[in-house]
């Protein structure tokens, strides 16, 4: 019979595009007694990390909650609740995650309509607003924080475009939130979804999400049930609210853990973590630089959180990226689709966003280009 030693999990300096280190508190947190998931303790604590999350999204949107599951799950909970068989949907696509929003909006019926552009590049307003011209639609979704290229694409004027067409928005926010702004009131954004693992510095497990009037109205004016159980919004909507109507059983530890974490998020301040974020990021891209690296994204739309550096001729980026991790403990990744083979992809969040971590990376990634 096979014996099972203990776990012995190292403590990785994590730099990569997710899951993202996890601060000592947020650890602490999830070790604490379990509880029940109808525990007046847990149904308090559930509005509490609702304040959390409004305060993070930058909203005042009643519906505003953790999808019991990763960011992908909340990603598909938006999809599914709102799009119904023959709906058409514009999908704005740079990246690997455009992509993915393509495959979920087809497997809920959609006629899906493309805007792409090549990998690396942002997707600019007026792109939408002629694609707009060219095919209504009901539904424009664009990923704010492309993980897959480190583009940030400016979405501040764009509820205005789409919502002239009569279309609602959808934004992937889950290498952004916690990291830079997602101001989702101001914006006048739809729907937004996001992920633990990332900027919020927590383990992953929670896909919070964000609905506004309008795309509240449409998920309850649809003709047909939501397709997905689990994820059906106008179910989740009375588990999360006043009511606290039994749908599933919360994974009651994570949610113990991504209280902290927006603890820590709101302890710190948006604009303080924002700034950060800016300020570490710019130490490693001049870093980088200095190392005669090239950074792919340019400066205007370069994600803080996220960078993508070129790999350059000769070198082997997968030794690299193995020798990073074997000899110095250091994880960042290879690149997705488009990019695979060509970059490293290099995440500075939340807790793993810090001065000294950057100055390991380059140090090491310095004696590693040498040899």
């Amino acid at each position: 019979m096979n014996t099972y030693s203990d776990l012995d999990t190292p403590e990785r300096i994590l730099l990569g595009p997710g899951p993202s280190m996890v601060h000592p508190r947020v650890l602490h947190a999830l070790s604490h007694p379990l509880i029940g998931h109808l525990d007046p303790k847990f149904i308090n604590l559930m509005k509490e990390v609702q304040d959390l999350l409004r305060f993070v999204f930058q909203t005042q949107n009643e519906m505003t909650l953790p999808i019991s599951g990763t960011g992908s799950a909340s990603m598909e909970s938006t999809l599914a609740n709102l799009i119904e068989p023959g709906d058409s949907v514009l999908i704005c696509i740079n990246g690997y995650f455009g992509e993915r929003l393509v495959d979920m909006a087809g497997r809920y019926g959609a006629t899906v309509y493309r805007l792409d552009k090549p990998w690396g590049e942002a997707i600019l307003p007026e792109e939408v607003e002629a694609a707009l011209n060219k095919q209504p639609v009901k539904l424009v979704a664009i990923v704010h924080a492309e993980t897959s290229t480190g583009v940030l694409t400016p979405i501040d004027s764009l509820a205005e475009i789409v919502h002239k067409y009569g279309a609602l928005l959808l934004i992937d926010c889950v290498t952004s939130l916690g990291g830079v702004p997602v101001k989702i009131d101001e914006w006048d954004i739809d729907i937004a979804y996001s992920g633990s693992q990332k900027c919020l510095g927590c383990p992953p497990g929670l896909g919070p999400i964000t609905v506004g009037e309008r795309a509240r109205q449409a998920m309850h004016a649809r003709k047909t049930k939501v397709a997905n159980w689990y994820l059906d919004l106008t179910m989740l909507e009375h588990y999360w609210g006043d009511e606290r109507t039994y749908h599933h059983t919360a994974p009651i530890s994570m949610n113990f853990a991504i209280r902290e974490a927006l603890r820590l998020v709101l302890e710190e301040g948006l604009q303080e973590r924002f700034s950060r974020h800016t300020a570490i990021s710019a130490l490693l891209w001049e870093g980088l630089e200095d190392l005669g690296l090239k950074l792919i994204v340019p400066l205007e739309y370069r994600l803080p959180t996220l960078t993508t550096v070129a790999v350059p001729e000769g070198v082997n980026e997968v030794e690299v990226r193995q020798r990073l991790l074997n000899e110095y403990n250091i994880e960042i990744s290879g690149g997705l689709g488009a990019f695979k083979g060509k970059a490293w992809r290099i995440g500075l969040m939340g807790y793993s966003c810090s001065r000294q971590n950057v100055t390991l990376l380059l140090a090491a990634l310095e004696m590693l280009l040498k040899k």
